[in-house]
């Protein structure tokens, strides 16, 4: 018995109770009212358990004690923050990579752009699939001249065929997500993109921001040891705003124009020849400056109550895809006008990450009318998004797909 097991054995954490209403974990996020509240936007944000505030709160105090000597406090709960996400990674062994923390992932994107050799190189690879934070940079980077590659996102199970395919020695990099943010597809096949774009020294750039802590990523299996890789915890993680993440390869020597002065902490005792601006070590290299470290202590908080129950990403995998077969299944029995509504059934529960997408011309309305039955939902372009999480009961998932039936029937009226 691992000793996740063993911690949830002691709690009395199984399935059986995450399904039970009112939900075990849900006295643990109780400044949320998880309880009394239908909060189906876990894939967007999700509730902070109540050890959270504890973070929050340690964070002023550490500040009001030690004052402008607060960093080594904060720089202790930074690491703790890294190792969160390197065992979210399954980032271990010789070759391990370094983290970089900051606000947002753009801020790490940016950085991670300007260190490319778009001279030499001015070509990049990306998805029609990507999140606005790729995208939106993407967009606004092919105006100004650099050629952008859009490769189609659908189906998914050809897209890391189709961005191998595209990988050549004028490609500076393939940015591409491991789950879309669009359907909640996992991508297969990253290890092959990896491998195209070792061949002729093309980096890559992989979003996990809507894999990590819902769905297994591993590192080792899929080759993907070379990888630079971006995310944060404002959603399945729980960590809230300010706690993105860049990973970057043992070796990466990139160096980002975009740079801030935190990047010298471990270079200022050495000597630079040339005159070369310095770079420093491990996780140093994509920094940026000072930041408000109080994101890092909600977040270290959070990672310790995760442990400290054990919620490893099996356990909570196991929970995910009962409960978005659970609203898939529910949802195919309210039998709705597919005209109004309907969702993809090629792909298998197990090839879905953390929400269930629902296809619909009036998703928006439909949103609208669900968050006047109580109901939080989001929506993107045509597809309605629904985000259960670990602290909700199987009632509570069952009341939300009989209001959207509500919803629904009530436009088939109108």
């Amino acid at each position: 018995m691992s000793m996740a097991e063993e911690r949830r054995r002691e709690r009395g954490i199984r399935l059986e109770t995450i399904r039970e209403s009112p939900n075990i974990l849900a006295k643990d996020y109780s400044h949320f009212d998880v309880e009394n509240r239908l909060l189906l936007t876990g894939h967007s944000h999700q509730a902070w358990p109540d050890r959270a505030f504890d973070g929050q709160k340690e964070a002023w105090l550490d500040a009001a004690r030690h004052v402008d000597e607060k960093w080594e406090e904060a720089f202790l709960r930074a690491e703790r923050v890294r190792l969160g996400y390197a065992r979210l990674l399954d980032d271990i062994g010789p070759d391990r990579g370094s983290i970089t923390l900051a606000q947002s992932t753009h801020d790490l994107l940016v950085r991670f752009l300007s260190a490319l050799p778009i001279r030499e190189r001015p070509r990049l690879v990306t998805t029609t699939a990507e999140f606005h934070t790729i995208r939106r940079q993407l967009y606004r980077l092919e105006e100004e001249g650099i050629e952008i590659i859009w490769v189609e996102a659908d189906p998914v199970s050809e897209v890391s065929n189709r961005l191998a395919e595209m990988v050549d020695d004028t490609t500076a990099a393939v940015l591409v997500s491991s789950v879309f943010f669009t359907n909640a597809r996992i991508v297969p096949g990253l290890g092959e993109v990896m491998r195209a774009c070792e061949r002729v020294g093309t980096e890559l750039l992989i979003d996990a921001y809507h894999q990590l802590n819902v769905a297994p990523f591993s590192i080792q299996e899929e080759g993907l040891e070379g990888a630079y890789i971006v995310g944060g915890g404002y959603k399945y993680c729980q960590l809230g705003e300010g706690n993105a993440f860049l990973r970057t390869p043992s070796n990466s020597k990139l160096r980002p124009v975009i740079t801030g002065w935190f990047s010298e902490f471990s270079a200022l005792a050495e000597d630079h020849p040339g005159g070369e601006t310095p770079y420093g070590r491990g996780p140093d290299r994509f920094a940026g400056a000072t930041y408000d470290p109080t994101s890092n202590y909600r977040a270290a908080a959070v990672f310790d109550f995760f442990d400290e129950e054990g919620l490893d990403i099996e356990f909570l995998r196991t929970v995910s895809q009962h409960q978005i077969g659970l609203l898939a299944a529910r949802f195919d029995a309210l039998d709705l006008d597919p005209s109004l509504i309907d969702r993809d059934r090629s792909s298998q529960i197990g090839e879905i990450a953390g929400f269930l997408a629902l296809e619909s011309p009036r998703a928006g309305e439909i949103s609208g009318a669900l968050r006047e039955r109580g109901v939080l939902t989001d929506f993107r372009g045509n597809t309605l998004r629904l985000g259960p999480a670990p602290y909700l009961s199987d009632r509570q998932l069952e009341d939300a797909i009989e209001a959207l039936g509500e919803s629904v029937r009530a436009l088939e009226v109108g």
